[in-house]
């Protein structure tokens, strides 16, 4: 069967598109900049942006099965064409799709639950690349630097892009909202050691103040209703922070990927 993975160049696309191309599932990957894809050999590289649907054509005929994400642009800004794309979808004779959830739900996700195709929408509580965010302070420092100091079941991307793949090539999880978490849940310092065993030297936690991690923010550029939300999200967190649930096994027939092994793979982005 032929799949179409849009964002087949980000963390949980890269990692969806190198197993199907791995079990032999004619891929077609669809990127804004083919030129730049670089996801080796067997895989059908088609160029195309999910905010112009007069791009997409080509990308959608044809297919069997699509995975697609919510966003696009280059300010990653919330799609406003989910019934075109999915139109595309179906005339292009996808019968399966998976969907990678935003944060509080998008008009892509709804449209694809009141769809004919068999979908499935995948719910990762939080990514393990979002301890990139991390590096430069480890870089320099030596230190991870967080207000937060709840646990949190973090999902490796290689298991929501497994999860993906399962759904999309054999079936089984139609109509369901899937819930992704690692196996674990694991605070910012717990991980900052994880890290500093991948590095072979310590790396220490330390607790910024509200006020420092508003500066950090700050930092990078966020707006400062985007700072509030930071703060009010590491003081309070969700109630689902620290669940750790069984779907990555129960769906691929494989233990969860755990944080220490997303630190070796990423150890490099770390180092000085």
């Amino acid at each position: 069967m032929t799949v179409l993975v849009t964002g087949a160049t980000g963390t949980v696309g890269r990692h969806l598109v190198r197993g199907l191309a791995e079990r032999g599932h004619p891929v077609r990957a669809l990127t804004r900049r083919p030129d730049r894809a670089d996801l080796g050999p067997g895989v059908e590289v088609v160029g195309g942006d999910l905010t112009d649907a007069a791009t997409l054509e080509e990308a959608f005929t044809g297919v069997d099965a699509v995975h697609l994400i919510t966003f696009g642009g280059d300010d990653g800004a919330e799609l406003a064409n989910a019934g075109e794309i999915l139109a595309l979808a179906r005339e292009g004779g996808a019968r399966r799709a998976t969907v990678l959830g935003a944060f509080g739900g998008s008009p892509l996700e709804d449209a694809v639950r009141g769809s004919d195709l068999e979908w499935t929408v995948l719910v990762p509580l939080e990514f393990m690349s979002g301890a990139l965010e991390w590096a430069p302070d480890v870089r320099e420092t030596g230190a991870v630097r967080t207000l937060a100091a709840w646990p949190s079941a973090a999902v490796h991307e290689a298991d929501i892009a497994a999860v993906a793949l399962t759904a999309l090539t054999e079936g089984g999880q139609g109509g369901r909202d899937l819930v992704l978490t690692g196996p674990q849940a694991l605070t910012p310092a717990e991980r900052a050691r994880d890290l500093g065993d991948a590095l072979g030297r310590e790396v220490a936690w330390v607790r910024l103040t509200e006020e420092q991690e508003r500066e950090r923010l700050r930092a990078q550029g966020f707006p400062e209703d985007y700072v509030e939300f930071g703060i009010a999200l590491a003081t309070d967190p969700p109630g689902t922070a620290g669940r750790v649930l069984p779907t990555v096994e129960e769906v691929t027939g494989r233990p969860a990927l755990t944080f220490a092994r997303w630190a070796r793979e990423n150890a490099d982005a770390f180092r000085a």
